[in-house]
């Protein structure tokens, strides 16, 4: 498609942002969920 105009790169940028974001908040839970586990030991 080629589309070279502002708007796509900016829903472009947004996609890889959320997805950064998304990962960072699956890695905080993870920690979380090991330090509750942690904790119940």
């Amino acid at each position: 498609m080629g589309d070279k105009s502002p708007k796509a790169n900016q829903k472009k940028t947004g996609q890889k942002q959320s997805a950064a974001s998304s990962a960072n908040a699956k890695k905080s839970a993870a920690t979380a969920a090991k330090q509750v586990a942690g904790k119940k030991k």
